[in-house]
């Protein structure tokens, strides 16, 4: 039951998002210039975006894309294109700890509860690396347009699809239920 009520919230969350699409980039929008504002996001931009921006290179190298990494973004193909603290993925992160909460609720050991957020962090993480890159690969062999329409619409229909797959493989295979103590010794002794 805990399970249904879970992937229930994702699906929801999923319809909510199509719904409100249109005024959610909008509002996106908005929020990105008021925390610049504020000046919050400095830490952020100074320090991870650079990282992630050399991330996606080492991923999109191989592919043979002209790729140079600068501390606000990446030349692609002799395109410039800006990496903000908004594009790193912190709207996915709120997602994943939404349905963390609810879907870490019952009667799991501690151990398998952890491995599930960390599965989940890392999945999380390596889903937005592989978003930028997807991005980056519309910006070199098409349209600027089909890239920008990714990054602002379709990025996070993946990130409910992820999701999705990481609870599907959480409840199956990494959550556990507690046993009770009573029980396990009555196991042991027959």
């Amino acid at each position: 039951m805990k399970e249904k009520r879970t992937f229930a919230i994702i699906f929801a969350l999923l319809a909510i998002f199509l719904a409100v699409l249109p005024f959610l980039v909008t509002f996106n929008e908005a929020l990105t210039h008021l925390v610049e504002k504020l000046g919050a996001y400095m830490w952020v931009q100074e320090r991870i975006v650079p990282l992630e921006v050399k991330m996606v290179g080492v991923l999109v190298t191989p592919l043979g894309i002209n790729y140079l990494a600068h501390q606000n973004g990446m030349t692609v193909n002799g395109t410039y294109a800006g990496m903000t603290w908004n594009c790193i993925g912190w709207q996915s992160l709120l997602l994943l700890l939404i349905t963390l909460v609810v879907g870490l609720r019952g009667n799991y050991t501690l151990v398998s509860k952890i491995e599930t957020v960390l599965i989940g962090l890392l999945g999380t993480f390596i889903v937005n690396l592989l978003r930028l890159t997807l991005i980056v690969i519309l910006l070199a062999y098409s349209r600027p347009l089909f890239a920008v329409v990714y990054h602002d619409y379709l990025a996070a229909i993946i990130t409910i699809l992820w999701l999705f797959g990481f609870w599907w493989f959480s409840y199956s295979f990494v959550l556990e239920e507690k046993t009770d103590d009573r029980e396990q010794r009555t196991e042991l002794e027959d």
